[in-house]
């Protein structure tokens, strides 16, 4: 199985580069991210490679980091996501994206990939989210937040203050986020007006 490859840029496809190593081309299909931060034709590459086997088919997909492989492998275990969809989802964010928005269930973020419904993104955002917070970027504080809420077991106060911010328009994710920091200034004590004033600032900032 191959694992790596390091050689040098041949040409573009529309979803693939061919890798010339050593005199031979391997066809390696990529996100579109990793294509656009490839190296120009001539110059040197190296590329994480999932090698997939099928009886009827060899495929290689090529990464820029072997935690980026190690998540095309985690999307390929979720339910109705194939190497297509896999792939569309790696092209639009980072791993750590991934890992936050998936951690943070903002099934938003990751129906942004083409060809990916709710359905899919919901499932995805279930299916890893245990996986995916050692990786994310998210204040852990924030993601625990994001849980309570959708439990009912935030404190009053901070639910209130969160669904006060989201009917004025702003997006659940960042409003719990603002909520979160508020929280942590003022203590578990605070008033929902103290959270919401707070939360504002960090909004605006």
């Amino acid at each position: 199985m191959i694992g790596k490859l390091k050689g040098v840029v041949d040409s573009f496809g529309d979803d693939y580069v061919i890798l010339d190593v050593q005199g031979v081309g391997y066809e390696v299909h990529c996100p579109a991210r990793v294509l656009q931060n490839l190296p120009a034709a001539g110059e040197a590459a190296v590329l994480s490679i999932e090698t997939y086997v099928r009886d009827d088919l060899i495929r290689l997909y090529g990464f820029l980091s072997d935690a980026e492989r190690e998540w095309f492998r985690l999307l390929m275990t979720v339910q109705g996501v194939g190497a297509k969809v896999a792939l569309a989802v790696l092209g639009i964010m980072k791993p750590s994206d991934l890992a936050t928005a998936i951690a943070l269930k903002d099934v938003a973020q990751i129906t942004r990939a083409p060809g990916v419904g709710k359905k899919v993104a919901e499932r995805i955002a279930a299916e890893l989210r245990d996986k995916a917070p050692s990786y994310a970027d998210a204040d852990l504080g924030h993601i625990q937040l994001v849980d309570d809420i959708a439990e009912k077991r935030a404190p009053r106060p901070v639910a209130d203050a969160v669904s006060a911010l989201v009917n004025l328009g702003y997006q659940q994710i960042r409003a719990s986020a603002a909520v979160n920091a508020a929280s942590r200034q003022v203590g578990e004590e605070a008033t929902t007006e103290t959270l919401i004033r707070l939360a504002l600032k960090e909004l605006a900032t």
